[in-house]
């Protein structure tokens, strides 16, 4: 039995006429030309030399095509789309979250694989990520990151061009003795599918249960888990999720117990202060957040907690000798150096990065958009009864995730790899869906499919 507890969305989608559901349809066709267009623009200026850093623009990436190899995947996929929506009506909701997770684990497992082993380390060893780095620490981390600034351009591009959180990371796992490229990919894929755990649990507790019941097919089965496994990038997405879902059961009414709302606050602002030494392409993430506390609307001790946490990690780099600014400043003198994504094309990549966008949250989070539109301008003008302000609070996490993305894109921060530094942003749009009205399996059929062919038509470093 489901239970009733914060069930403030509708149980059926409101009805929509026939212009509106062919309104509706209109989304998807600019899905597919944008998405078609960009690659035949990108092709052309490959070939024409003025794109010669990446092999497929937007994507970095090389073309190819795989068959039998992505038989595990579609097998995974249809075993998904068979089983998850009936249980994401009736499993208790704690074994559902898991569920989800679970699921994501097995998708974004079973698109690597493809690949055979490789699917899962080749991109953790390449030569310029973080695990690269990690000799450079040895037995001194703390040694390692009073220099970091100083010597940052000694190291691999990705060690360099990033904060040292990550690679800090994959310095203590090799530590606590987990050594290898192997304990870091399940780790990576592990945190990066617990997203699909830890955006519902945010959905639940804004927008009610219903509707966080039917974003989890979406979630666990989303086209962007082929970036999943193993790109360090799905760690900062697990990261951000949880400090999210943990602010918002901080902050949602009912209010939690007094104990249990410190821990998510004190959790939440350590995981959300610790965001900015992951990557410093964070920053426009916490527009997230922020909309969990206009939807929230929290007690100010709440917030204050939160802001107090979120000073934790910040301080703690800081008496250890890294100064945020300074990082800021040798990632952009190495930036200068080598040419980074400046020799690419701003206009080509502030369009062909939504086309990216696009696929990695697949035709059925742009199917629902007008929905999600509509709910969000009725929400700001508080024109919809009460039961349905539960789709606005969808619409407005949607849309905070994608202005983050469209800030970085706008200032020129992203062009292109959007693939990957993306993840943590378009994850939180894939709960759009939930606006269908269930079971909505064609629609999770089209996203699985779009996982499928992208896993099989592209190989990325990532």
């Amino acid at each position: 039995m489901i239970p009733t507890t914060r069930l403030d969305a509708p149980k059926v989608a409101r009805p929509t006429s026939g212009n509106a559901r062919l309104t509706e349809w209109v989304p998807v066709t600019v899905w597919a030309l944008l998405i078609t267009g960009v690659f035949a623009w990108g092709e052309v200026l490959h070939r024409t030399g003025r794109s010669p850093q990446d092999d497929l623009p937007p994507l970095h990436a090389t073309a190819r095509l795989l068959t039998w190899q992505v038989l595990p995947a579609a097998g995974t996929a249809v075993l998904i789309l068979t089983v998850l929506p009936v249980l994401a009506r009736r499993l208790r909701w704690p074994l559902l979250v898991l569920l989800g997770w679970a699921a994501a684990v097995a998708w974004a497992s079973a698109l690597a694989i493809s690949d055979g082993a490789a699917g899962f380390i080749g991109p953790i060893t390449q030569p310029g990520e973080y695990s690269n780095g990690l000799a450079s620490i040895g037995d001194h981390p703390l040694r390692w990151l009073a220099t970091f600034t100083q010597k940052a351009q000694q190291y691999p591009i990705h060690v360099k061009g990033h904060p040292p959180g990550p690679t800090l990371i994959l310095w203590g796992l090799d530590a606590a003795g987990l050594h290898g490229p192997g304990w870091a990919a399940a780790v990576v894929i592990t945190a990066g599918s617990s997203a699909a755990a830890a955006i519902a649990v945010t959905v639940k507790a804004l927008a009610g249960e219903e509707l966080a019941r039917r974003a989890v097919p979406f979630l666990a089965l989303a086209p962007l888990a082929v970036w999943i496994a193993t790109t360090m990038d799905a760690l900062f997405l697990g990261v951000g999720t949880w400090a999210t879902a943990l602010l918002a059961l901080a902050a949602a009414p009912p209010a939690p117990s007094r104990r249990r709302a410190t821990v998510c606050a004190v959790t939440a602002g350590l995981l959300l202060g610790a965001l900015p030494y992951l990557s410093y392409g964070l920053l426009p993430l916490f527009a997230t957040p922020l909309a969990v506390l206009v939807l929230a609307r929290p007690r100010w001790p709440v917030v204050a907690v939160v802001l107090a946490a979120m000073t934790i990690v910040p301080a703690m780099f800081t008496l250890a000798g890294f100064w945020w600014p300074d990082g800021v400043a040798a990632t952009h003198q190495a930036y200068l150096a080598t040419g980074g994504s400046s020799r690419r094309s701003y206009l080509y990549f502030l369009i062909g990065d939504f086309a990216v966008l696009g696929l990695l949250v697949g035709p059925a989070v742009a199917h629902t958009v007008p929905t999600l539109a509509r709910s969000l301008r009725h929400g700001i003008r508080r024109s919809m009864p009460q039961a349905e302000c539960a789709y606005a609070g969808i619409a407005l996490l949607a849309s905070a995730a994608l202005v983050g993305a469209a800030t970085l894109d706008l200032a020129g921060l992203t062009r292109g790899e959007v693939e990957r530094i993306w993840l943590p942003y378009a994850a939180w749009m894939l709960i759009a869906p939930a606006a269908h009205m269930p079971p909505g399996r064609r629609w999770l059929a089209a996203q699985a499919m779009t996982g499928i062919l992208v896993q099989a038509l592209i190989h990325s470093p990532w």
